[in-house]
């Protein structure tokens, strides 16, 4: 017998009852197997195959019509983050997958768990510059964790389950997957679905090697000064338990970056407040006083090293890392310790020596009672007729209690939030951290109430940010997501506002944006809202907000040339940070 007449023996031949779908419905059938209950999207002409079986899952998978695709992605990064499952978005081919570039980049730098699915001219068209053609994959090879075209429907199972396997595990990331038309329409014999558990070469845990976990802790052991910093991995690794057993048992002062906001509730006694640009007073000036400096889940980013030949040269450092890529990268390491923290971090509590380091953490509370007089006082209780951000944050603390989900964009009032904002549990802020995206705070509150809908989700967004998305007012108009709007209106781009006249002698080059009445847009969407300019009015105008049962916008008019201090200036040390 011949090795084709023997290959033709042995093939498989389909039944009568093998299960016949197309490749829409396997997409879909992953996406149920997977646990996914919201996608959110946009339809067009070679993604609507998909739109078209997707009419018949509506029992199952809710889907929430963004007005943007640059909304879709945003909204699918919230989800993630409050709910800590896999966003999902979908878009069409061209100009619809391109809409996702921005905020796979964000994804990507600050390592949400999203999957896109976008539709795909048909094969046969591939490379003829055919309508709404693209080449998807190499434009988002740079900011995805890992892409893939599906040209032929039988590989959609096996390909959507690798997609959401490498999307959730080890460090997390945004996955794209590139869909042909002709594969989403194309039938073939369904093998069922099969959840991922192993791909060769991919070890998105590394072994943790106990040698290391035993020079930490001997490090540490012997310290006077331990200073901790900690990341987004503690949340994405859900080590927060694991994290307080830690510092508590060796009783560290702890800091943390904007990414790690509210992995440890603002209050602890062991938290002594942010890292970073405009972070706290105390945890900038002593990383350059500590003799050990741990760090947990975080990469050492410029806003929060400034200049790194300055940066904490004193200190042995110690780095808890799940992507290898990140130690020595930025800061030299002294023990590397890679793997999950929520594996690492009690192998580690285990050997280090129970300790207080009173005197030492008492150093904190001195500067930080220095820059409530020289900052925070002013700031949240201000001395003029004229609103700051802070005193707004303050009251909405007092009305939340430290429970709400805050969703910041991008901007003076997102540092303004991440400084005074309180947080009680954990998946509690969202923002974006590495790339600062404009325009990422509506669509991602969107995500985080759908991520979490029994919570109050509070958008605080400037009056330049809310423009750049402002059309998803029309997503909470239709499918009814509660979020409540808050815009910090300062009449500024006031980031760039307060760089230019700190650093450029006052020339405020196109930064003075006027804006539409933004109570009148919230009303065109149908949705309640109000204005306001006064501090006797703040209380209850908030109150009103967090109680109206449904969207609501609320603008609150602050001073048009606060700043926000304290700064750690461009090209300067941390320890170097200014009060005024």
């Amino acid at each position: 017998m011949s090795t084709l007449e023997k290959t033709q023996v042995e093939e498989p031949k389909a039944t009568e009852t093998a299960i016949q779908l197309s490749g829409s419905q396997a997409v879909l059938e992953a996406l149920v197997h997977e646990g996914v209950n919201t996608i959110f999207g946009y339809p067009g002409g070679a993604i609507m195959p998909i739109y078209d079986a997707l009419y018949d899952y509506s029992e199952k998978l809710e889907h929430i019509l963004v007005r943007h695709e640059q909304g879709g992605i945003h909204a699918a990064q919230g989800y993630a983050r409050t709910s800590g499952r896999v966003g999902v978005a979908f878009a069409t081919s061209g100009p619809g997958a391109t809409n996702l570039v921005t905020g796979l980049a964000d994804a990507m730098i600050d390592s949400n768990p999203i999957v896109c699915i976008t539709g795909q001219v048909f094969a046969s068209l591939l490379g003829t510059d055919a309508f709404q053609e693209t080449d998807v994959i190499n434009i988002t090879t740079p900011v995805t964790k890992w892409n893939y075209q599906v040209t032929d429907a039988t590989e959609i199972p096996s390909v959507l389950a690798k997609a959401f396997y490498i999307a959730k595990t080890g460090r997390p990331g945004p996955v794209l997957i590139d869909i042909t038309k002709n594969a989403q329409i194309q039938l073939f014999d369904y093998p069922g679905y099969k959840k991922c558990d192993h791909i060769r070469s991919y070890r998105p845990s590394p072994i943790i090697r106990n040698e290391y976990i035993e020079r930490a802790a001997a490090v540490i052991n012997a310290a006077k000064k331990p200073f901790v910093i900690f990341g987004q991995g503690v949340i994405l690794g859900k080590a927060e338990q694991e994290f307080k057993d830690f510092i508590e048992k060796g009783g560290f002062p702890a800091a943390w970056t904007v990414m790690g906001l509210s992995a440890l509730e603002t209050d602890h006694p062991q938290n002594v407040g942010m890292l970073g640009m405009h972070g706290n007073y105390a945890p900038n000036v002593l990383t350059n006083e500590c003799d050990v400096l741990i760090a947990v889940g975080m990469r050492f980013d410029d806003r929060v090293t400034g200049r790194l030949d300055k940066y904490a040269k004193q200190a042995k450092v110690i780095h808890l890392d799940i992507d290898p890529a990140e130690i020595d990268k930025n800061v030299k390491t002294t023990v590397p310790v890679w793997g999950d923290c929520k594996e690492t971090l009690p192998l580690l509590s285990a050997l280090i020596q129970k300790n207080d380091h009173l005197a030492w953490v008492q150093k904190f509370r001195d500067l930080e009672q220095e820059e409530i007089k020289e900052v925070i006082n002013e700031e949240l209780n201000p001395s003029t007729d004229i609103m700051t951000m802070g005193e707004v944050i303050n009251v909405l603390n007092e009305l939340t209690g430290g429970n709400a989900v805050i969703v910041t964009d991008v901007g003076q009032h997102q540092m303004v939030t991440c400084r005074y904002a309180k947080f009680n549990s954990s998946k509690s802020n969202v923002t974006s951290g590495g790339l600062g995206t404009m325009g990422f705070g509506l669509p991602a509150a969107i995500g985080a109430w759908y991520g979490a809908p029994e919570r109050d989700v509070v958008a605080i967004i400037g009056d330049g940010g809310i423009q750049m998305t402002i059309q998803e007012l029309g997503t909470i108009m239709q499918f009814g997501a509660k979020v409540k709007i808050l815009i910090l209106n300062n009449e500024f781009l006031g980031m760039v506002r307060q760089w230019q006249q700190l650093f450029h002698d006052k020339r405020y080059s196109f930064v003075n944006i006027t804006s539409p009445d933004f109570v009148a847009v919230a009303k065109g969407y149908y949705l309640e809202g109000q204005r306001i300019s006064e501090r006797a009015n703040l209380r209850n105008a908030l109150k009103t907000m967090l109680d109206h049962d449904g969207g609501y916008l609320l603008e609150v008019m602050v001073g048009k040339e606060n700043n926000v201090f304290p700064m750690v200036c461009q090209g300067t040390s941390v320890s170097e940070i200014r009060l005024k």
